[in-house]
């Protein structure tokens, strides 16, 4: 198989770093280089891009400009967007398993992306990856509010899950786990970070591990000293602190 890539870069010494970077992974083929968006966005309509690795600070229209572009294509490139900065953008990309690279380029993280690119184009991933940019395109924007979805990436496929459908959520270190009515789904993004997009109207934090959907808290029962235990709907079992119990049975008792 042979990846056809496109490097959008604004600075010369950056393409030309990328350029050799992937000359040593032999299946990839660096089909051309833009200097900004515009240009990328015509050579794309133009040729067959496997893979557009993306520059975000760009002059002119940003590379998340293109980005929300590529996104109104039914079956988009795959774009590895590329970044000196900006930790709330990639709190972003990892919910909605889009992935990045951060300068100065590292082999390691590189090939790591490079194989993730690969899996998603032997499986046929196009499509879905095209619903994760989408989905991405409309809540990047600050004005459209908290995430709705959030799009599980593993071996190479990808499958948006809704946060509505989510029961509750449990930290798993730098993971969290998103359980469901008939199962889980483990996700890499810390519990933290997950929270900052989370409308609290619907999702209350109850345990320093845990995060339950509003209208789910069945019963609440004392557990231990200072300590508590809910059952939801579902008969699932979650911890609840003394910090949190207060605002927990307020949200009960307006439901």
């Amino acid at each position: 198989m042979t990846v056809r890539a496109l490097i959008v870069d604004d600075e010369e010494p950056g393409r030309i770093n990328l350029r050799y970077a992937l000359a040593e992974h032999p299946r990839w083929e660096v089909a051309g280089e833009c200097a900004s968006a515009a240009a990328a966005q015509a050579l794309i309509a133009a040729q067959e891009i496997d893979v557009v690795f993306l520059d975000i600070q760009m002059p002119g229209d940003s590379g998340l400009v293109l980005a929300r572009a590529l996104a109104a294509m039914a079956t988009p490139p795959l774009v590895i967007f590329v970044t000196a900065h900006n930790a709330f953008a990639l709190d972003a990309f990892e919910v909605h398993a889009l992935d990045y690279l951060l300068k100065p380029v590292h082999d390691v993280r590189l090939a790591t992306a490079l194989a993730r690119a690969e899996a998603m184009l032997v499986l046929r991933q196009r499509p879905a990856y095209g619903a994760a940019l989408r989905a991405w395109a409309d809540t990047d924007s600050p004005a459209t509010g908290y995430w709705q979805q959030v799009s599980v990436r593993s071996v190479g496929r990808i499958e948006c899950i809704q946060l509505a459908d989510v029961d509750w959520i449990e930290t798993c270190g730098n993971y969290v786990s998103l359980h469901l009515a008939a199962r889980s789904v483990m996700h890499r993004l810390p519990l933290s970070r997950l929270l900052c997009h989370l409308d609290p109207a619907h999702f209350l934090r109850v345990h320093r591990s845990a995060v339950v959907r509003a209208g789910q808290a069945a019963n609440l029962e004392v557990a231990g000293d200072g300590a508590y235990r809910l059952t939801l709907r579902s008969g699932a079992l979650v911890p609840v602190s003394e910090r949190y119990v207060d605002a927990l049975r307020k949200s009960m008792a307006e439901r």
